[in-house]
């Protein structure tokens, strides 16, 4: 189920992007960005609706994956 972003409370929004661009292999291209620069880009994917915050129900899991992943799944 896609959760919409703009209800979330901005602390836990901001809490679910810092423990996503934490979590190892994520990966941002050739450069090593600082955790504030990577929760921007995760922000503005979300922003311009590029990302979406996915919750599965069957486990109880909140995750944030790129639209387009979502129709080749």
């Amino acid at each position: 189920m896609i959760v919409p972003w703009q209800e979330l409370d901005p602390e836990t929004l901001n809490n679910l992007i810092e423990h996503f661009v934490l979590r190892e292999g994520t990966d941002y291209g050739d450069r090593e960005l600082s955790l504030a620069q990577k929760v921007a880009k995760v922000r503005q994917q979300l922003d311009n609706g590029e990302a979406v915050i996915l919750f599965s129900e069957l486990h109880e899991t909140v995750d944030i994956k790129l639209r387009r992943s979502l129709r080749t799944e």
